[in-house]
């Protein structure tokens, strides 16, 4: 297990190292001189001359990008010119926010995926399956950003049930409660899609495992359903 694992991790580095070239070469490619953009008004040719200098986009292409993945294996992102302060201060600044974010919509798909993937398999054809699919269908269609922009006309705005934005109230107490309140709509909104997806491979899973044998003859031993869905076809569809 550990070798596979580190197989796969080794793959990852030719494949970043691919993405890396063509998002370099796709945003090379932009029209227009990030000089001229970033000085505005004050782009004279002296100016724009010393910018393209300054960030070595005087360099041949494989010149500029050999020097910004060095810098960036470095930790050295760059430096934002519309902050004045290092790209890096900024990602870090943020970073804290987003895995609470990230962590609280993961926990969100992760419980009610598997909830409505079981539900669904053992409801097969059932009411409970169709509403389940159709909702399942619904979310897995709906764009993150869409959504959530919805959740805030909806219960924001016109409803004023939740914030707006913000991790914190600004005269809150900055408790765990004021935190869940206003991470509800956000994590709702990243956890629709990756909750549609672990239901539908959730409900694939428990579909194959409950045609086993053993589940058959779990319940030829009179156990009872709860115990034969949860003990023995959940716990193995999460193997699968």
């Amino acid at each position: 297990m550990l070798g596979y694992a580190l197989r796969r991790l080794a793959l990852t580095v030719p494949v970043l190292f691919g993405i890396s070239v063509i998002v370099f070469l796709v945003i090379s490619l932009i029209p227009g001189d990030p000089a001229t953009a970033l000085l505005g008004s004050f782009a004279t040719p002296e100016n724009v001359e010393r910018i393209n200098r300054e960030l070595g986009l005087d360099q041949p292409l494989p010149v500029q990008y050999v020097t910004w993945l060095t810098g960036v294996l470095e930790g050295d992102l760059g430096r934002s010119y519309s902050l004045n302060r290092p790209v890096l201060d900024e990602v870090m600044e943020r970073f804290g926010p987003t895995l609470v974010l990230a962590s609280a919509a993961l926990f969100l798909c992760t419980v009610f995926g598997l909830l409505a993937g079981v539900v669904s398999a053992v409801r097969q054809y059932g009411w409970a399956d169709k509403l389940i699919t159709l909702a399942v269908l619904v979310g897995i269609s709906t764009p993150s950003f869409f959504l959530g922009i919805m959740l805030i006309l909806w219960f924001s705005v016109g409803l004023g049930w939740f914030p707006t934005g913000g991790m914190y109230a600004l005269f809150g107490d900055g408790g765990l409660v004021d935190l869940l309140w206003h991470l509800t709509l956000p994590a709702f909104a990243l956890a629709v899609v990756a909750t549609g997806v672990v239901a539908r491979l959730t409900r694939s899973n428990m579909l194959e495992v409950l045609r086993q044998d053993y589940v058959r003859t779990a319940r030829a031993k009179g156990l009872r359903e709860g115990r034969v869905i949860f003990r023995h076809a959940f716990l193995n569809a999460l193997v699968n």
